[in-house]
């Protein structure tokens, strides 16, 4: 095949979202534009996986919430698969969490569904030329969770079960640690995450993206 075949073929898109009517209609814009073709859909983790191995796309725009398996867990086993993978995020979120785990699993975008068409689309094409796409909201929220202190795993387990309404003897059972040891987790996590309660703590952690709502 020549340059200028290869050159002139349209780039390939999958489309991740569990939302139908959001889906449909990024298909229907998509394959409205001169040089992109959307060839295959997907709505949740599991199902992007398999997409991707069957269809192969130039590119694939990924939502993070999604059924079965996350996103970011989704993004991070394609490339496993394929390193080569050009992966866009497409979403509503914009914590700094989110935008953390989704880069660090290898996207090389990270969009908000705010964005207008001709945005999306030069986005599209910069990360299939090989380029990344990180609007400069984005990239703020990154450098402020970059610079931040990291929570360990077991604090992590601690605030998840915060922000689910446990208190600290319902934690620690979970868990198989002392009150008093719960208690240490707690004030650790209240001084990385910069507020003074519980209450505060969980209200960050869902707005960061660092915890869901299951």
């Amino acid at each position: 095949m020549s340059e200028t075949n290869r050159t002139s073929e349209p780039i390939r898109i999958l489309v991740v979202d569990d939302h139908a009517i959001v889906r449909k209609g990024l298909v229907a814009l998509l394959n409205t534009v001169e040089g992109l073709s959307v060839v295959g859909e997907a709505s949740d983790g599991e199902q992007a996986i398999l997409a991707h191995r069957n269809y192969k796309p130039d590119i694939t725009l990924m939502d993070l919430r999604l059924p079965k398996i996350g996103g970011a867990d989704a993004i991070a086993r394609i490339r496993q698969e394929n390193p080569a993978a050009r992966i866009i995020v497409l979403t509503t979120f914009d914590g700094d969490e989110d935008i953390f785990r989704a880069l660090q699993a290898g996207a090389k975008g990270y969009l908000l569904k705010g964005m207008d068409a001709a945005e999306l689309t030069d986005a599209i094409r910069a990360v299939y030329a090989g380029k990344s796409k990180i609007p400069s909201v984005v990239a703020e929220k990154l450098a402020g969770r970059m610079g931040g202190p990291a929570l360990t795993t077991r604090e992590l387990e601690v605030l998840k079960r915060i922000v689910a309404g446990r208190s600290n003897k319902e934690i620690a059972g979970d868990l198989h640690i002392s009150e008093a040891t719960v208690k240490t987790h707690i004030n650790s996590i209240l001084g990385k995450l910069g507020v003074s309660d519980r209450t505060q703590a969980a209200t960050t952690a869902l707005q960061r993206g660092i915890v869901y709502l299951e």
